[in-house]
């Protein structure tokens, strides 16, 4: 393990089985359907990844997962339990287990970058101030900002206040992490420290996750698993050597083509 405070900052997620799944799942905005009657499911302990062209509905599976949004027709469980339908109680203790890194990195620009890390687990987890700085102590040390502490984050770069984004994201120990395009919003020369520092954890630990991102060396390297998606639906799935090397479909090989 190349990572100390692994053991310590990341959660060990269930054993076995599906840790996401949806079933049936479909999603409209208007006219348009964005999602439809999608079935698929996220082993524990895996990192799967969503490619395909903008508009093909992977990042809606994401905001789903957040309860960002709402599916009009499916259910979603995570860790066994109901995300959709539930009621608004039972989803915000569900949405507990999951954390997400988005495209912005919507820190919170008036607290220090410690706090912007104890903030939801002193508040949501209830987990005392002095426990709350200790993890959150480990994971900037983790993503190499120890001495950032006290730091706004305005005064940062692009790639150090992902970096951040990144930490508080695993400060609440979630069962599963999303990574939404975590690089678009970066500068060229930013992206390959993100990206390396995302594979030290993919490799590093266990903690299960789900990765929407056009960098696909990125996505050939972190992956167990690789769904291509177009106009809602999964066109097919595998292994990354099979979907980058020798995918079935002709759609498949147009978008990898285009991308690499």
């Amino acid at each position: 393990m190349s990572v100390d405070t692994t053991e310590q900052s990341v959660p060990t997620p269930s054993s076995g089985g599906p840790l996401v799944r949806l079933e049936q799942v479909s999603k409209r905005f208007g006219d348009n359907t964005v999602l439809d009657r999608l079935d698929f499911s996220v082993d524990a302990g895996k990192h799967v990844t969503l490619i395909g062209p903008s508009g093909s509905g992977k990042t809606t599976i994401l905001r789903l997962l957040m309860t960002l949004t709402e599916p009009d027709e499916g259910t979603i469980t995570v860790d066994g339990e109901r995300l959709f339908p539930a009621s608004e109680k039972r989803r915000r203790e569900v949405r507990k287990k999951i954390g997400m890194v988005f495209q912005q990195f919507n820190l919170f620009p008036n607290m220090s970058v410690l706090r912007n890390l104890t903030e939801a687990p002193v508040s949501v987890l209830g987990l005392s101030k002095d426990e709350a700085e200790h993890r959150a102590r480990e994971l900037l040390d983790l993503v190499g900002l120890a001495d950032k502490c006290d730091m706004r984050p305005g005064a940062l770069s692009g790639g150090q206040q992902q970096r951040v984004a990144i930490a508080r994201a695993l400060a609440m120990r979630p069962k599963v992490l999303l990574l939404d395009e975590v690089t678009s919003a970066l500068d060229p020369e930013l992206v390959a420290g993100v990206l390396d520092l995302l594979r030290d954890i993919a490799r590093s630990t266990d903690i299960t996750m789900l990765c929407v991102t056009h960098e696909m060396n990125f996505a050939r390297d972190i992956s167990d698993q690789v769904l291509m998606f177009d106009s809602g639906r999964i066109l097919e799935s595998g292994p990354p050597e099979k979907i980058f090397g020798d995918p079935e479909q002709e759609r498949t090989r147009e978008f990898i083509s285009a991308v690499l």
